[in-house]
């Protein structure tokens, strides 16, 4: 199934269940007006109006049980999603790595030979010449949720193709978050995909996603920004809203998902933007963890 056709079935998912909720309410809204109704003539029709009311009763308890089954499935679909993307990007940081430990073996025979030939100075500018490579690899293993490293080497692959810079600047390795690899994958991703998206086709000089990784005694904290053109000021308020979009093809479900995902666990999202950049900065409080 292509990404495309994935997005699709989530999309049409989203509507079944919105569909199955807003009818079984308006069951249960017309069968709680029926009960109310049969309650105030209880006294005139004997047994037949307690039948009804018991029936009416077990009908309206039935669609309520239906409209909760229908939002499970909604959010066992979201998190079988997001399992799918962390495990997608596992697969591709495995293959990256594959790559490049073939690619290190050669470079290591490489400056062996010139070692062994005496040329020490060309050894030394062949080594530096690679670093970069062997520097890029380093990052994106530097966090303890592997999930969020292949993440962050899959999106880094994608950005540089694309043209647009990817820094990394991790001062925390995020051990013992409050919240599943797969579903910071979620958050991160969004966040990133939006950054990347504002920057293509954008008249951005030196286009770059800046990724900031941070931790303190109380809380765990991240932040995602880019120096695309700003979010108009009457776009910020409603940014966070469900089917809420600035894109043509966009469903609007990216950072209401964001914010659910982080305000599940007890988190914040804010947004600044402004000419200079727009920056996306989430928290996790550690207070969580303890209760």
């Amino acid at each position: 199934m292509t990404m495309n056709e994935r997005k699709a079935k989530q999309l049409n998912l989203r509507k079944a269940t919105r569909f199955a909720v807003i009818l079984n309410a308006l069951q249960v809204a017309t069968m709680l007006a029926v009960i109310a109704y049969v309650v105030r003539r209880g006294g005139e029709d004997g047994v037949e109006l307690g039948v009804l009311l018991l029936g009416l009763v077990i009908v309206a308890l039935g669609a309520a049980l239906d409209i909760r089954e229908a939002v499970n499935a909604q959010r066992i679909a979201r998190q079988t999603a997001m399992l799918e993307d962390a495990y997608r990007q596992l697969e591709d940081l495995n293959a990256t790595l594959r790559r490049q430990r073939h690619d290190f073996t050669n470079h290591l025979q490489v400056v062996f030979s010139l070692m062994e030939l005496g040329d020490d100075a060309e050894a030394m500018r062949y080594v530096e010449s690679v670093y970069a490579d062997i520097r890029r690899a380093g990052s994106a293993l530097k966090t303890a949720i592997p999930a969020v490293n292949a993440l962050i080497a899959a999106k880094r692959a994608d950005c540089e193709e694309r043209g647009i810079a990817f820094q990394t600047d991790i001062r925390s390795a995020w051990q013992d978050m409050p919240v599943p690899g797969w579903e910071l994958c979620r958050v991160l991703g969004n966040l990133i995909d939006n950054a990347r998206d504002a920057l293509t086709g954008a008249a951005t000089p030196s286009p770059a996603i800046a990724i900031r990784f941070d931790e303190t005694p109380a809380q765990f904290s991240f932040r995602v920004s880019n120096n695309g053109p700003a979010i108009p000021p009457d776009q910020l308020e409603h940014i966070f809203r469900m089917g809420f979009t600035t894109k043509r093809e966009g469903s609007g479900y990216g950072l209401a998902i964001v914010r659910e995902i982080l305000e599940t666990h007890g988190g914040t999202i804010e947004v600044t933007s402004d000419d200079r950049e727009t920056a996306f900065t989430g928290v996790l409080s550690k207070d969580e963890m303890r209760n």
